[in-house]
């Protein structure tokens, strides 16, 4: 009997400043919106704003934060913690809802309504 064992060697791409003191949920993160790589995978960074109402709603799917209103006011709840492959759809992610992240690590800077909306993260260089 032969098995079949995969291997992958890739380093996981860590956005935390204090990798120590962080709180995640488990959220199911959204594939609408979101295109191919030169790969054909459809990934949505680690690092980019999420909300959708999930904190509130865990049956909700996590989708990219956006602000509206006068004043801007955004919906941001978390940030994702880690690389999610959305290419075959909806799937399974990490949101960051409490620590400190280095911010020269996320592939978007944060608006400053992203930043008042997340309370519990604190953005450093």
């Amino acid at each position: 009997m032969s098995k079949f064992v995969e291997t992958t060697f890739s380093n996981k791409k860590g956005i935390l400043k204090f990798p120590d003191h962080y709180v995640n949920l488990a959220v199911t993160v959204s594939d609408v919106g979101i295109t191919a790589n030169t790969d054909g995978k459809k990934i949505v960074p680690a690092g980019t704003i999420l909300g959708g109402g999930v904190l509130g709603d865990t049956n909700k799917l996590a989708v990219k934060a956006t602000s509206s209103g006068t004043p801007a006011v955004s919906n941001a709840e978390g940030v994702l913690f880690n690389d999610v492959d959305v290419t075959y759809g909806p799937a399974s992610g990490a949101l960051l809802i409490h620590g400190f992240v280095a911010i020269d690590k996320l592939p978007t800077q944060p608006t400053a309504e992203e930043k008042t909306a997340l309370k519990q993260i604190t953005f450093l260089k």
